[in-house]
Parts: C-alpha cells; structure tokens; sequence
C-alpha cells in the first residue's frame, strides 16, 4: 500500500508543471485558447505515453498459473484480501485457510494466480492450490529439520484423526493425540493444533504426524523435577488417569502414578471402579518410587488408620462374632468381620464330621455368618474362626449315646481294604472290620456286601472317646450260626454240596445252610478217575472243622477210598484166619507124630495130598 501511494506522489510531481502551464494560459484571452488542448485534458500525446509508462512499471509483472507471495489487507468471516502488488487486489474465500485460524492483516501468504484478469476485471487467487504445489516439499523440509507445524484436524478415522497440513491429508494417531489416553476423538474434531512430522512414505505419500511428540520432551523435564522433589510418605493430589483391572494410574501434574488395587482400600474389592472413578481428584501417599524407571507407588488406604488398629479390644478367643463371606477357597473361608478385618475358617473348623469336604459345601460368598473365635493374634493381624463349635461336640457324650452292644442305623460314607466307614451322625464315625460284616459270607472287599451311601445296620462293639473311635459290626446282630454249624458238620459226616468255583489249590463248595467249605484238587478225584467240575453236586465228607476261623474242610475222594480199604482189611482179615487154622492143623500133626502107626502115615499122607490140593 505504502508503495502505491509513492507510485501516485511520484505521477503527481510528473503532472504539476502541466498544472501550471494551464494556469497561466487561463489569463490568456479567450480567442488566444487552445482547444485542443483543453480537450485533451492539458496532456500531449508523449505526456500520456510516458504517464501509462510510468504506472506499468509500478505494477508487479505476474504470470497466470505461478504461485507468488501477497500480503493480507483485510479479511471478514467469508473472504480474505490479499494484495500480491497487481493493479487489482484478490479474494480468496477463508475456507482455505480454515487451518489458520490465528490469521491477520499483514500476514504473508502464498497464494496462485488462476486469472490476472477475469470477466469483471477481477483476479483470481489461490492459497490452497498454492499450498498443495509446494506441500509436499515443505512437509519433507519440516521432517528433515524437526520442525513444529500447524495442521488442522478434519474429521476422525479409524485408529485416530486425518489432518490437513499443508493441503496434505496426514494421519495423526488416536496414541499420538496425547500423552494420556483420549476417550473421545470428537472433541478434537475442527481445531487446529500443533503437530511434529514423525513419519514419510514417499513411495505411497503417506505423512504421520504427532502431537504427543511435542509435549513428551516438556512432560520428560516436567517429571525428572517431580520425582526429584518426591519423598516417601509426601501426600499429593492427582486425578485419576485410568482404571484397571489390577489398579488406578493417578496424574500427579505431569507424572503419573500407580495404586495397586490391593492398596486402595483396606477391605477386599473385586474391582477398582469400587473405590475411584475417572477424572476424580484425590489425596495419595507415595509409598515408593524408582528415579531410574520413573515408576512411582501410590497408596490411597494408608491415608486412614489399619481397621485392625480399631478392632475392640474387648474381643478375645470364645467370643462370637458375625461377618459376610468375602473369599471362598478349598481349605477355607475368609469373614470379614469389619472393613479391613478378616479370619479365616478353615474347612475342618465348619463341621464336627470328619469326612472333610470343600468350604463351598458349606458357605457361599455374601453370606451372612456367625462364628466363635479360635485364635487371635493382634500383632500379626490374624484370626481364625470355626462355626462347628456352635453346636456341642457329639463325641462329648458319645458313651451315653452309644453304649456298647446298642443298635444303630449309619451310613456308608467310604470303602478301605479293611473295613467300611460309617457315619451315624454329623460328626460321629465308625468303622465296621471286613471281618464282621457277616458270619457266613467270605468277603474279599466292603464293596462286595455294601455300597457307599446305603444304609447299613450296625452295633457298637468298643468305644473309645479320647481317640475319637467306634468299632462297630454287622453280623453281631444275629447269633453265630458256626455254634449250630459245629453240631452238624462233625469230622467224617458226609453232606451234599455244589461245587461254586474252582480255584488253584482246589474248589469252593456250596453247603445247604449257605456256607461255604473247602476241597483239594486231590479230594476232587471221582471213583471212575475224573475230577469233579464246577457246578457239580455230589456228597462230601467232612475232614476238618474249625468254628473259630470258620473254615470247613472237604472231601469227596475219601467217600470211596475208605471203602476200598475197609474191603481190603475185610480181605486180609479173612486170610489171617485161614492161615492161623491152618497152622494150629499142622502143629496138631506134628505133636501126635511121635505117636504115628501106619495107619496114621496113611492118613498123613492122604493129608498131605489134600493140602496139596488146596494149595494149586
């Protein structure tokens, strides 16, 4: 502007000789007048050559389809006017350079001249194609010097925001935005901001920008000043950052924070968002800090007295308190008998049974419980609780309740290769030996006479209060039937049985009275030379009873083996006789031989033909 004003003084210096000229031909007489002159406007011909001369090189030379610099004159809510030093001044509307919003008279901008010259005589300017001719090479230029610049955030996008620097569309990251993480992208939608260039793809013309970069090296500085001035147990304000699952990242102006979830209350709490909410401002403790890693420890319960510290000091062990199932594990409970003060119940504590069972069988968490006090140890900070001792201890009167030789109902609760336990009430277990589960039957294993669960009658054979002890049995509820069994499988007695099962040394053999005896594979031989096979039923002969280990010992083989030998004695016997009289005939003889006459010779030897005889 100032140019142009010179531009006119110097045209008004070239004009005022003219001026004068006209001046004194005025008081010239009328018929001395030029009219010619005066029509021309006092200007010859080579005046007005020389004046048009003079006022083109006052104007810049400007090219159509060049970028040139101007100058801002004036600028409204629509356009903008710049001044590029042509005959006419330009009007670029402000849309282009909405990415400026600080823009004002006086500033320099590069703009392109579409038209020296329109219709109206009107030229036409550009800041936005001149800014995409030479954006590329300013956003390379920016890169390589680290320079800061201006972009104007367009709209949002996946993963972040698209950025308007220079008339380039660059990517400026949802990380990137700022140092601490953005929950709404909106909010930044239509401003304009600085950002650092951070990353180029020539090959793709992609542009990355940040505008974290910018405040990192401040935020650095910012923190190194904080933490050196932190002392443990200093209390600050900060305001919650974030929240997860493990804790509460707090801003402490700069530098942030960590509370673990375990040190912001000093009860249980499933979750930070029970304590603290986003953006809220509270009061913490340092509880630690690390200069190298710049991690800093936070505590927000310190900040209030231990709950154990307000415990009533009336409570001792044996009294009863009431609290609400906080944790439930394998071996136990955790009660929460007030904020901040828990005690366990161990499973073994909740039921005088001693079949121990999962805490889960017996409290559920938010229960309501009263408990009794086992141990309490305040300078630990520890207590332990039971529930059984609600009730009375059945084994206190358990002579009373379960005399010896008195009946009862109990159920099984477990198999051992010795025996079956049962449980006549909660707390109160026997044990019924394999060896009096039944007079009779020859168990191998419980789970052949019971199964767990059932019922089962027994009666109590000992007691023995200090170790907790009951032994019980079954078959003591009907008579030994092995004193009947001694009367009636005498030794040699021959009874009918059923072979049940061959085994290695021998056979089971099923009796009429249902029990069980035993044969040898030797005593199974048959009189044809077979032995006998299960299923069989044939006669046995008793050769061995023994009522105390209820064992009957079998025979079929004797049956006709004895007989046999009974007929050979029958045999021998009968030849023994035979053989003696013939003996006493032959002493007979020879004591009267002396007396022999020849008759008697005769008959000697009628008696020797005879015997003889008898012999062939």
């Amino acid at each position: 502007m100032e140019e142009q004003i010179k531009e006119v003084e110097a045209m008004e210096e070239e004009i005022a000789p003219v001026a004068k000229t006209r001046k004194s031909n005025a008081s010239v007489a009328n018929d001395q007048f030029d009219w010619d002159a005066f029509e021309n406007d006092g200007f010859s011909e080579d005046d007005k050559a020389k004046t048009e001369e003079s006022y083109t090189q006052s104007l810049n030379r400007i090219s159509e389809n060049e970028v040139v610099e101007g100058t801002v004159v004036a600028l409204n809510k629509r356009e903008v006017i710049v001044n590029i030093g042509y005959k006419s001044e330009g009007v670029i509307t402000i849309n282009e350079f909405r990415y400026n919003p600080d823009l004002a008279v006086g500033d320099k901008v590069e703009v392109y001249v579409e038209n020296a010259e329109d219709k109206k005589g009107q030229l036409i300017l550009s800041h936005k194609r001149a800014r995409a001719m030479k954006s590329w090479d300013r956003v390379n230029e920016a890169c390589e010097k680290d320079e800061i610049v201006k972009g104007y955030i367009k709209c949002r996008t996946k993963g972040g925001m698209i950025v308007d620097v220079f008339g380039i569309e660059a990517f400026l990251p949802g990380s990137q935005i700022d140092v601490k993480p953005i929950r709404d992208y909106d909010v930044f939608v239509n401003k304009t901001m600085e950002f650092k260039i951070v990353k180029i793809n020539q090959e793709f013309r992609n542009v990355v920008v940040s505008h974290k970069a910018l405040i990192e090296a401040e935020i650095e500085a910012q923190k190194a000043d904080i933490i050196g001035k932190l002392e443990k147990g200093q209390i600050l304000e900060g305001t919650v950052k974030n929240i997860t699952s493990y804790g509460v990242f707090v801003d402490l102006g700069g530098v942030d924070g960590l509370i673990h979830i375990t040190d912001l209350s000093w009860g249980r709490i499933s979750h930070p968002e029970e304590v603290v909410e986003l953006d809220q401002k509270i009061n913490v403790v340092i509880l630690d800090f690390d200069d190298t890693k710049k991690r800093i420890a936070l505590g927000l319960k310190q900040l209030t007295p231990h709950p154990w510290d307000a415990l009533d000091a009336n409570l001792q062990v044996g009294d009863k308190v009431k609290g609400k199932v906080v944790v439930i594990a394998d071996y136990g409970a955790f009660i929460e008998v007030q904020p901040g003060v828990e005690g366990l119940i161990h499973v073994s504590e909740m039921s005088w049974s001693l079949h121990l069972r999962s805490a889960q069988d017996f409290l559920k968490v938010g229960q309501e419980v009263e408990a009794v006090i086992l141990t309490l140890d305040r300078e630990e900070r520890k207590m332990s609780l039971g529930i059984k001792q609600l009730k009375a201890d059945p084994w206190a009167s358990i002579a009373e309740k379960y005399p010896i030789n008195s009946k009862h109902t109990a159920t099984v609760r477990n198999f051992t290769n010795f025996g079956v336990f049962v449980e006549l009430e909660e707390g109160v277990d026997g044990l019924v030996h394999i060896s009096d589960l039944s007079w009779t039957k020859k168990i191998k294993h419980p789970s052949e006479f019971t199964a767990i669960g059932e019922n089962l009658e027994v009666v109590v054979l000992e007691v023995d209060q200090e170790n907790r002890r009951l032994s019980l049995g079954h078959k003591q509820l009907e008579e030994n039937p092995w004193d009947n069994y001694e009367t009636i499988y005498t030794i040699g007695s021959v009874h009918e049985g059923t072979i049940s099962a061959i085994v290695e040394k021998g056979a089971t053999v099923a009796l009429a009275e249902g029990i069980e005896g035993f044969c040898t594979t030797r005593n199974l031989v048959k009189e044809d030379g077979t032995s006998a096979k299960e299923g069989e039923k044939l006669p046995f002969k008793v050769v061995e009873f023994n009522k105390g280990s209820k064992k009957i010992v079998l025979s079929h083989s004797r049956l006709f083996e004895e007989a046999r030998k009974e007929e050979a004695v029958k045999v021998a016997k009968e030849r023994d006789a035979e053989a003696n009289s013939t003996h006493k005939a032959v002493k007979k003889l020879k004591d009267n031989l002396e007396k022999t006459t020849l008759g008697d010779i005769s008959a000697l030897a009628d008696l020797k033909e005879k015997l003889e005889a008898e012999g062939k």
